[in-house]
């Protein structure tokens, strides 16, 4: 890349801030799916990423299918966030058992480490292809891949399989971590230029005024966001009583304010999904891919 920017290779100028907000977590449940849709068609969010092994999916699902301008990726899921949670695989589970805890439950978050330890990478592809072909059939087209707690993958043959994936079925893949940012980066493929912002490392009390502040700092290049947009309900507070709830419904309330609009406006901060990025991930040509060819449902502003 010559030492240009992400956002360069996109067709921007040097000095444009621009910034993909990505609402993580689609379809874990109904609150978490009205959240992130809200998020983008009344907020400044751009995309969002669906966990397809989830029991909000099939909702999820149909919501994209109703509204076919909302960018979205496939979060690839391997783990579930709590022990109360049944999230199962969608490979026959004796098809993908170095995927599995010894009640044959998906590991939960906290015992990820096991699960790199033990995972067989065919058995992770046989289950990552089941999560893209599950959005296939569902009649949708994704922009990108993504990982669900398992940053870049968790593991080097992992980040590869899902690259190799991402080729074959011509979509993008978030990369944020040093060492996958410095691989990508090395083939010519964009990912972020800064370090990546995931919305629960963020204190959940003066959540809005940091991420004011976080935008006023905003450098040039391409920046992203992961955020976790949910509504303060019973169905939340029942899934995350830990509190997991209270930074979703933080990271809502802020991406639908109009502060968060003034904002963007005043510090003339360009945001964009995924679309720009598949092109040029994909094979297309690097010179239609960036400022030019942003349209206004490539944007927060449509």
């Amino acid at each position: 890349m010559d030492g240009a920017t992400s956002s360069q290779l996109l067709g921007f100028p040097p000095d444009a801030r621009v910034l993909i907000v990505n609402c993580d977590d689609l379809g874990m449940h109904e609150s978490v799916n009205v959240a992130v849709i809200d998020a983008i068609e009344e907020g400044i969010a751009s995309s969002c990423s669906v966990m397809v092994p989830c029991p909000g999916a099939s909702q999820a699902l149909r919501m994209l299918r109703a509204r076919p301008g909302v960018p979205f990726g496939i979060h690839l899921t391997l783990v579930r966030d709590a022990d109360h949670l049944r999230w199962g695989p969608l490979s026959a589970k004796g098809t993908v058992a170095s995927l599995l805890d010894e009640r044959g439950e998906l590991f939960t978050a906290d015992r990820r480490e096991e699960l790199l330890a033990r995972a067989r990478p065919e058995e992770v592809e046989r289950e990552f292809r089941a999560q893209i072909e599950a959005v296939a059939d569902a009649g949708l087209t994704p922009t990108h891949l993504d990982w669900h707690c398992l940053a870049d993958g968790g593991r080097e043959d992992v980040f590869e399989l899902t690259v190799a994936l991402a080729g074959e079925y011509g979509l993008a893949v978030r990369v944020w971590l040093d060492g996958g940012r410095r691989t990508a980066r090395g083939r010519g493929l964009p990912v972020t230029d800064h370090d990546f912002l995931d919305s629960f490392a963020l204190d959940i009390d003066g959540k809005a005024a940091r991420y004011a502040e976080l935008l006023r700092a905003l450098p040039p290049g391409l920046s992203e966001w992961a955020v976790h947009p949910g509504l303060d309900d019973a169905r939340s507070r029942a899934a995350e009583p830990g509190g997991g709830w209270r930074v979703r419904h933080g990271d809502h309330a802020f991406l639908t304010s109009a502060r968060a609009r003034e904002l963007l406006a005043e510090e003339g901060i360009v945001v964009i999904d995924y679309r720009p990025l598949r092109r040029i991930w994909a094979g297309g040509d690097r010179r239609d891919a960036g400022a030019a060819d942003v349209t206004p449902s490539d944007s927060w502003g449509r």
